[in-house]
């Protein structure tokens, strides 16, 4: 939209453009993703199936209608809260998988990758956690069993090709170590703190010294059955 104001001055007249349609699109782009902060903690504190929308709009100050501009539901918001996390991630791992490096060096970055994610998409975990199963029953969040496949896939490939590459021990199984992988971090979120010892940086290199290194000094003692 274009706002055209005239002031006169002793030259004359001079004219004088707006462009309020950009500043007001901006405005209402900036309200969107703050409702959807708000609701994603709403989400994770609570869970998703028991928070109202008029509890969100209380918790931006607006009526429950005016949550409507935005949103159509509330299951419009926490899709958009998980889609955001997901193409994120994935997107991050397949640029790691691309980049052409060995199994290891790809398995690490993905690690970090992982414990990068639990300060901006903290809510968004949380919720996959608590709500991973109710909200799958929905036809609209189809998109979360095919983005665990798609995440599992790389991960798993990676560890095979490890082991077909004699970087890791043959002796494991590429899913159940991909599951152990996964749960760890994941479960991360809800005790990693911003402001404790460890920020996620230096817990992701924490626990890629105990995955690839172990525990245990001198021979191996652990075998699989």
């Amino acid at each position: 939209m274009v706002t055209v104001t005239t002031r006169k001055n002793s030259g004359g007249t001079t004219t004088q453009t707006k462009r309020s349609g950009t500043a007001s699109s901006g405005a209402a782009s900036e309200r969107r993703e703050h409702l959807v902060k708000l609701a994603a903690e709403l989400f994770a504190r609570k869970g998703f199936q028991a928070t109202t929308v008029r509890q969100i709009a209380q918790e931006a100050g607006i009526l429950s209608g005016s949550l409507y501009h935005h949103f159509d539901s509330k299951e419009a918001i926490v899709d958009e809260v998980l889609s955001t996390f997901l193409d994120d991630l994935t997107a991050r791992y397949r640029a790691a998988v691309d980049g052409g490096s060995d199994p290891r060096t790809v398995l690490t970055e993905m690690v970090r990758i992982g414990f990068a994610t639990l300060e901006p998409h903290r809510a968004a975990i949380t919720v996959m956690q608590n709500d991973w199963n109710y909200l799958r029953q929905f036809e609209r969040f189809n998109y979360l069993v095919k983005a665990e496949e798609e995440v599992e896939q790389i991960w798993v490939s990676q560890i095979r090709a490890g082991q077909a590459a004699g970087q890791l021990r043959d002796d494991v199984d590429p899913k159940l170590t991909y599951r152990m992988i996964r749960d760890t971090i994941w479960v991360a979120v809800r005790w990693f703190r911003p402001d404790g010892r460890l920020d996620t940086g230096e817990l992701a290199e924490h626990f890629v010294t105990v995955l690839f290194d172990g525990l245990a000094t001198g021979h191996r003692t652990s075998h699989r059955a």
